[in-house]
Parts: structure tokens; C-alpha cells; sequence
């Protein structure tokens, strides 16, 4: 009987973290549903919400000691919807479907522009999961998901609430959307912020300066999270430039000598 009730609970499946890897799957879903009836807004926050439960489901999982291979499936599927789907056709329906307009052949790079997008992010995630016991933690390989997706649909909240249609801004929405893919299945590294120890005692500067960054995003959500986010992508490109060129001046230097 003892083994019976052993194997039952193993076949069995953790519910706290997979609760909320389906609430943040709902919200992603909502995020398109929203952006198919105009409501851009909503939508917006809809993918900053599912962002703030995709951190907690795994943090649940290693806090409670529940991570299970199929928590680790689902978070991804949930990470498709929520981070690769929902932001590039919340973008498309905002933006990119208005080019069409403009001409039959700028109405498709319009459409694939976000299909980019979308197989970029499903790309990211399969190479993430491959390679996520053998890279090191400090750094992800390429823009996280979340990040990327806080980038678009970042852009579509600061222009909603400016009340900037997205068919004024499409020829940036564009190249945003592209470039952003491509950042996510780049080489380039980016600091994952793993490595940052929550328990131990910090500087009394530190704290004022989150209470800085609290009342900043109080005053203006909508650009302080874009900023934030949008700085956050452009990190990893300039932090590589400046590794080359350190390498590179003390490679003329190592001959000099």
C-alpha cells in the first residue's frame, strides 16, 4: 500500500508553481484577446503581469523544493505564449497591420515582421532549454524572453498612453520588433542578476536608491518600464563593444611590450 500511495504521488503534479505558470499562460492569452478588440492597453499589462509570475513560479518551485521535469516544460510552452506570441501580435494588431497601407508588399513585412519576432522567441526558448545545465548562470546567452517582450509592448504603452497611433510609429515598430528577435538568439550576454544574494546586509545608498526607482515608476509606469527594459537590451550589445576594445587595447598593449 505504501508503494502504491509512493507511485501515485510521483506520477502526481506540483500545483502552487504550476498554478501560477497558468496564470501567467492566462494572462499572455488575455494579452492577445485584448489586442484583437483595441485594447492596447490592457494588453500591455496583461504580458507585464505574466512577467512578474513567470519569476515567481520557479521561485515557488526551489523555495517549496517542487521543480519537476514537467514544471520545466510547462514554464516554457507558458513562456512561448506569454513572451513570443502575445507581444508580436500585440504589436501587429497596434502597428505593423497598418502597412498595409501602404502598399500590399509593406502589409506582408508587416506580418513578418512579428512572425520573426515570435520564431525568434520560440528559438531562444529551445536553446535555453538544451543548454540551461551547462551555461553559466550569472549570464543568458541572448535577450530573455521576458525582457524582449517588455521591450514591445513597452513601446505600445508608451505611445497608447501618449495617444501616438501605432500607424505613426509603425516605421519603428518595425525594425524594433526585428532587431529585438534577433537579440533573443544572439550570442550576445546579458546579466541574469542570479548572483545577487537577497539575504546578506547592503550599503544604506542602496536602498535609496530602489526607493528612487519606486517613486520614478509610480510617477510614469508606462516609460519607466520601457526605459528600464529598453536600457536592459541595449546593455548587452554595448558591455560586448567595450570587451572587445578592452581586449583589443591590451592585445597592441601585451605587443608594445
Amino acid at each position: 500500500m505504501q508503494e502504491t500511495n509512493e507511485h501515485k504521488r510521483r506520477r502526481g503534479i506540483y500545483l502552487l508553481p504550476n498554478l501560477l505558470t497558468t496564470a501567467a499562460f492566462f494572462a499572455g492569452f488575455y494579452a492577445i484577446v485584448a489586442a484583437t478588440n483595441d485594447k492596447f492597453e490592457q494588453a500591455a499589462v496583461a504580458v507585464f503581469i505574466a512577467m512578474i509570475l513567470d519569476g515567481l513560479d520557479g521561485r515557488v518551485a526551489r523555495m517549496t523544493n517542487t521543480q519537476s521535469d514537467f514544471g520545466a516544460e510547462y514554464d516554457s510552452l507558458s513562456d512561448m505564449a506569454s513572451f513570443g506570441l502575445a507581444p508580436a501580435l500585440v504589436m501587429y494588431e497596434w502597428s505593423l497591420s497598418s502597412m498595409a497601407q501602404m502598399g500590399w508588399h509593406w502589409g506582408k513585412l508587416g506580418w513578418l515582421g512579428a512572425f520573426i519576432y515570435a520564431a525568434c522567441a520560440a528559438l531562444r526558448l529551445a536553446r535555453f532549454n538544451t543548454r540551461a545545465s551547462s551555461t553559466d548562470k550569472r549570464y543568458f546567452q541572448g535577450l530573455p524572453s521576458p525582457a524582449a517582450a517588455a521591450v514591445v509592448v513597452g513601446m505600445v504603452w508608451v505611445c497608447f498612453d501618449a495617444g501616438i497611433s501605432g500607424a505613426e510609429v509603425s516605421y519603428l515598430a518595425l525594425p524594433l520588433i526585428v532587431i529585438t528577435g534577433a537579440l533573443m538568439v544572439s550570442k550576445i550576454a546579458y546579466y541574469s542578476f542570479k548572483d545577487v544574494d537577497f539575504h546578506n546586509k547592503v550599503p544604506f545608498f542602496v536602498m535609496l536608491i530602489v526607493v528612487l526607482i519606486f517613486v520614478f515608476a509610480s510617477i510614469d509606469p508606462p516609460v519607466a518600464l520601457f526605459s528600464c527594459f529598453f536600457l536592459y537590451a541595449l546593455s548587452g550589445p554595448l558591455i560586448s563593444i567595450m570587451r572587445r576594445f578592452r581586449k583589443r587595447s591590451q592585445r597592441i598593449e601585451s605587443a608594445d611590450e
